[in-house]
């Protein structure tokens, strides 16, 4: 497993709401593909959003929220958590 920062930026604003209804909705679906979506941030008025995941791989990453909800990460990175 390896954790990777990925991006998603819309078009327009987001909410804080639509963003928790759609974590919960990974959190239904991780499971199905060893995935484990830890935390989030939201630029709100941006609409910009960076999800913490760890994942076997990106696209396993980005299948869950394929199947979620359909919003793809734009930008997926792999780090290394410091302390």
């Amino acid at each position: 497993m390896a954790l990777f920062m990925d991006v998603h930026h819309l078009d327009g604003s987001v909410s804080m709401a639509d963003v928790a209804q759609a974590h919960a909705a990974d959190l239904e679906k991780q499971a199905d593909h060893d995935v484990h979506y830890l935390r989030y941030w939201v630029d709100e008025p941006a609409g910009k959003i960076f999800c913490l995941v760890d994942a076997p791989d990106a696209e396993a990453a980005n299948t869950v929220h394929r199947e979620a909800h359909g919003l793809v990460a734009d930008e997926i990175h792999p780090v290394t958590e410091g302390v």
